[in-house]
């Protein structure tokens, strides 16, 4: 579709008038779908409108970088230029800009690290939030940034926030209420159908998926339109094109892949129109953002790969999910941008119907140090009062910060230290910016550097999980030592494919690392460089990885336990380090068959590095372990790093309370039984429940699992195996629970037997959360006033009327009304067997 005659162009001149009509403070929210032409179209409005300076630029945030290369080069070509000249883009570690250039696409990190640079971003007229409803963190915490320094210090900034599924009251609320557009766009109908996989049919998602494809074609045999089918990564994507290419449906249809790992060429193949019908396997970098014109058909997975940060334990986690139904609808959208189309979506219609509305935003999902520090170093002290458009969860903020505090760069105050003023200059993650740090003052920073663009781009390995023996050394104490090895062979390669492929090298891999190292050596310290051992680079990881020190549980496998408690495996790309202690700077949950949190990018460490490097981590401490053949607990004198366990020997006696805790947590297990938590016992529990829901006057306390261990573990103190509590009183442990005066209340109020009209006494059992049961024999109850209840009537009690022989025949919660109803049956058809007992 020719630019002029995108849907966008109709609301050219309102979006214009909008933003002039405001003399200060200029501010807008454009809702638009997918394939209007917002992204390309927009900049230009702006810049053709004269909305900015004579030297000013457009800048555009992408939450991608896939889509902010591709949006400069296609609206450069738009403009009759090359990329990189009026045209041009800003992503980590690359950029195509000059001094000519009026429209530039940066990711979102970027435009946060201009602000750091210069405060009032002097060079930019105008700022446009593109496909705002990702939510990226960087995005939400951008636009707060950019509103502060409009209203402080630039009132002729203009801010525009663009999205294709945006709530659009709510972001102008947000901007105090600013004018709001909205264009339908030209959409055509799309057909919307669900072809879930059938259990009884074998195969994988792939196989689906060509199944799907070819029935498809067999109902249309000729293409009037080119397909787009999405799925959550590049492994996918490789073996859906195996299973299609097999397919006799796609004799006559071009296959392509389209991913972020790809090179340009690759991505405008994908994208650009071609000879023949394609099919574009794509990631949901194809849902918003980039446009390929002519698809009629989409297939959907309904799934995608997102990236968590586990703030309790500190670990990233990459799995597949369900996509939300707003991700499904724009995904659908994509069928029906030039013709009719349709969409074949691999779930069914109930699972659809329970898939939430919108993708959780990253700000609740993502680790925040990073947007932290550049906060701070921009002169935000008050993270917590910060005008956030959707504040971070607590949890992810607090371990943020205190990251950052472990690190050196954030004082206990919360404010920016010098080292974290240094850091912030770096344009790498707080970590890796620590360890930069340290390498500047140990004198090994452009070797370090390397390491660290090592950990910034793709795989330098042409095939992943195999390292070639030619780049490993039988005394490496590195992962890191291979990966340099290869990086310096591919820089004497002059990066060439075929000579780096032959040594299983990935030549753009290597050539793009060799690039982010040079940019980080530039920001060096320079000088004479101290060769890099293994003690220094230890020391340097050290610096920035502190909490990731890790301990091989054996030598058999790659088990490992690390500091916080935590357990993990040896990536299965990881050299084994010859001593059990590592640092590790990759934790990565990994959904495959399982959950598995691997461990790769290690180094060797020994203990007298750790205690050199923090001295004041290391502690010696007197713990209990538990032994499950004895069935007893031991002591042992343990060597911690952290909370990490160094080294463990035996000591003589074990602390009473971590024993008490034990013993505790192996019964409330059910691996140790106590002869006296008995029926009484439940009873005394259950009738403490039904007191603390009854009378909540009294304030007696509700009795649940925490106090079923605290009772236990008080019970346990002193002891230290099965033997000696297994006999134990529990019940006087359980009455010692409450103060006296309950103590005494309970019994009054829920008494295990009350007295009957025939002078007998009746039994009453009770059970959390529910009335208490009188259990009676019929003849007991003869002339009982009403039905029975406990505390004055408050208490409600069920009847379990009994027969002679103690069996139950009815149960009843109105024992009056029994009488008058139910008792005529039940006499008729007991009299005749107990003809002995009293039949009124």
């Amino acid at each position: 579709m020719p630019p002029a005659t995108l849907p966008i162009h109709a609301i050219r001149d309102p979006l214009l008038e909008a933003l002039k009509a405001q003399t200060s403070c200029p501010r807008l929210v454009l809702e638009a779908p997918t394939g209007s032409g917002k992204s390309t179209q927009v900049p230009q409005m702006l810049l053709d409108g004269g909305l900015s300076g004579l030297h000013q630029e457009v800048v555009v945030l992408q939450p991608r970088r896939i889509a902010a290369r591709m949006l400069a080069r296609r609206v450069a070509s738009e403009r009759g230029s090359r990329c990189g000249e009026e045209v041009g883009y800003t992503v980590r570690f690359e950029s195509q800009v000059s001094g000519r250039t009026r429209i530039r696409y940066v990711t979102e990190g970027i435009l946060l690290r201009e602000i750091l640079q210069s405060p009032t971003l002097p060079g930019i007229a105008a700022i446009v939030f593109d496909e705002f409803h990702e939510r990226h963190f960087h995005g939400d915490i951008s636009l707060a940034r950019a509103l502060r320094i409009q209203r402080e210090s630039r009132p002729d900034l203009h801010l525009l926030v663009m999205s294709a599924t945006l709530d659009g009251e709510k972001i102008a609320n947000f901007l105090g209420g600013c004018p709001r557009l909205t264009t339908e766009g030209r959409t055509f109908p799309v057909e919307i159908r669900h072809e879930p996989q059938k259990d009884r049919v074998k195969g994988e998602l792939w196989d689906h998926i060509a199944r799907v494809y070819g029935d498809f074609r067999q109902n249309h045999p000729d293409p009037v339109g080119d397909t787009l089918v999405f799925l959550p990564g590049a492994y996918e994507i490789r073996k859906t094109i195996e299973a299609l290419r097999h397919s006799k449906a796609t004799r006559d249809v071009e296959i392509l892949p389209l991913h972020g790992e790809l090179n340009p060429r690759e991505q405008d193949a994908a994208v650009n129109p071609g000879q023949r019908p394609k099919i574009v396997v794509a990631t949901n970098v194809a849902e918003t953002s980039l446009t390929i014109d002519g698809v009629t058909l989409v297939i959907d997975s309904g799934l995608a790969r997102l990236a968590d940060f586990d703030a309790r334990r500190g670990i990233n986690t990459l799995t597949i999910q369900k996509i939300s139904r707003a991700s499904a609808d724009q995904r659908a959208g994509r069928a029906g941008r030039t013709a009719s189309g349709t969409c074949i979506r691999l779930w069914s219609e109930s699972d659809h119907a329970t898939r939430p509305g919108q993708t959780t935003p990253e700000i609740h999902r993502m680790d925040l140090s990073e947007a932290l520090l550049t906060l701070a170093a921009s002169g935000i002290e008050d993270l917590e009062g910060f005008e956030w458009f959707e504040k971070p969860d607590a949890r992810g903020l607090q371990r943020g910060r205190s990251l950052l505090e472990d690190l050196g760069a954030l004082d206990p105050s919360g404010k920016l230290t010098g080292p974290g003023r240094q850091m912030a200059r770096f344009p790498v993650t707080p970590r890796y910016a620590r360890v930069l740090l340290e390498a500047a003052r140990l004198g090994c920073y452009d070797a370090v550097a390397e390491i660290v663009a090592l950990t910034q781009g793709k795989s330098l390995w042409s095939r992943r999980g195999q390292i070639p023996e030619a780049f490993t050394e039988p005394d490496d104490l590195s992962d890191f030592q291979p990966l340099l090895r290869a990086l310096h062979r591919a820089r004497s390669l002059r990066f060439q494919p075929q000579a780096c492929e032959a040594v299983g090298i990935h030549a753009g891999s290597a050539r793009e690392i060799d690039r982010l190292g040079a940019l980080l050596q530039r920001l060096g310290p320079g000088g004479d460089e101290t060769a890099l051992t293994g003690p220094l680079l230890s020391r340097c990881l050290l610096a920035g990885f502190p909490d990731q020190v890790a301990r091989r549980l054996n030598r058999s496998n790659r088990a490992c336990a690390l500091v916080g408690g935590r357990r993990g495996q040896m990536g299965p790309d990881s050299i084994a380090p010859p001593g059990e202690l590592f640092v590790t700077v990759e934790i990565t949950e990994v959904e495959g068959k399982d959950l598995n949190v691997l461990l790769n990018l290690n180094t060797a460490v020994t203990r007298e590095e750790l205690e050199s490097a923090y001295p004041a981590a290391i502690n010696q401490t007197a713990t209990a372990d538990w032994d499950p053949r004895e069935r007893r607990v031991l002591a042992l004198s343990s060597t911690r790093y952290r909370d990490l366990i160094l080294e463990s020997k035996p000591a003589a006696d074990p602390p009473a309370a971590q024993a008490a805790a034990i013993l505790a947590r192996e019964v409330m297990a059910g691996n140790l039984i106590l002869n006296g938590w008995d029926a009484a016992a439940d009873q005394w529990v259950a009738r403490l429940n039904t007191l603390a829901a009854f009378l909540p006057e009294y304030e007696f306390p509700a009795f649940g699992e925490e106090e079923k261990l605290a009772v236990l573990e008080q019970l346990c103190l002193g002891s230290f195996s099965y033997k000696q509590i297994k006999d134990l009183p529990v019940i006087d442990e359980l009455r010692s629970f409450l103060p006296r005066h309950l103590a005494g209340l309970l019994d009054d109020l829920a008494p295990v037997r009350i007295d009957l009209p025939s002078g007998k006494k009746g039994r009453i059992r009770y059970e959390t959360g529910q009335k208490p049961i009188l259990s009676a024999q019929l003849q007991h109850l003869y002339d009982y006033p009403g039905t029975p209840s406990l505390a004055g009537g408050r208490i409600p009690l069920k009847v379990e009327i009994l027969a002679p022989n103690q069996r139950p025949v009815q149960i009843t919660e109105d024992l009056a009304a029994f009488w008058n109803t139910s008792y005529a049956a039940v006499k008729k058809d007991l009299r005749g067997r107990y003809p002995k007992h009293e039949w009124r």
